[in-house]
């Protein structure tokens, strides 16, 4: 049986003391949480706390109901949401190829002859900070 690890209350504390989370109420509270996270994603996910995690998973969640109130996407093709994060955040192809582990594979996602895997939405959720049903 595998036990979960046991967070650090006063740590946690700590965390949230510091990042004073809420749910944002405007552009500007929504652009600072997605700031933090972007911080949190920056480091190493081996190097993550059991409470930075927590952190990260509460962030994300709260950034997600702002954008399902705020910024529906509705039932956008996949392929053209990605595109249109892409083009927002002055992305290019060569800046995706990571997430779906070759030049090629996101070369025809993007040109529409192949569709976006669900470990490939996964990644492209995770980078984008956007829900993984965008890309399904």
């Amino acid at each position: 049986m595998i036990t979960a690890a046991k967070i650090d209350e006063k740590k946690y504390g700590r965390l949230l003391a510091k990042s004073v989370p809420r749910v944002p109420e405007n552009d500007t509270e929504y652009e600072e949480l997605l700031a933090q996270i972007e911080e949190l994603m920056e480091m190493d996910e081996s190097q993550l706390s059991i409470e930075q995690t927590k952190l990260l998973t509460l962030l994300s969640v709260l950034v997600e109901q702002y954008e399902d109130k705020n910024h529906p996407i509705g039932n956008a093709d996949p392929i053209e949401v990605l595109r249109d994060l892409m083009e927002q955040r002055s992305l290019k192809p060569k800046d995706i190829w990571d997430l779906f582990g070759s030049k090629g594979i996101a070369s025809e996602v993007l040109n529409g002859k192949r569709s976006i895997s669900k470990a490939h939405a996964r990644r492209l959720a995770q980078f984008f900070h956007v829900s993984i049903n965008v890309f399904i």
